[in-house]
């Protein structure tokens, strides 16, 4: 598994993230709906709980595959103040969620 791009529901400043199901809400954007009628989200988008947050886990290869998707992702959570972790070399190896969520 490569590196992946963790975007967290907190912001820089440690505040949780409003409306606290926008998580949800943006994997289910890129979603679809199996013949069993469940959700299916997609493999570059995923809801995940990492140390017990809610995060947005994104697959680097989203960029080249759909790059609007990539770069709405990008300018919300930047725009929004959400922390990020794994994106352009990102924070360092020893307290990034993206190196424990997927080890180099």
């Amino acid at each position: 598994m490569g590196n992946k791009i963790v975007i967290e529901g907190v912001t820089e400043d440690g505040r949780t993230f409003r409306p606290s199901d926008w998580i949800e809400r943006i994997s289910g954007s890129l979603s679809t709906f199996g013949m069993d009628r469940r959700i299916r989200y997609s493999h570059y988008v995923q809801p995940q709980v990492i140390d017990g947050r809610k995060c947005l886990v994104v697959d680097p290869e989203l960029k080249g595959v759909n790059p609007s998707a990539f770069s709405f992702l990008v300018d919300f959570a930047k725009g929004n103040k959400l922390k990020i972790h794994g994106l352009d070399g990102g924070e360092s190896a020893g307290t990034c969620m993206a190196q424990r969520l997927c080890p180099a």
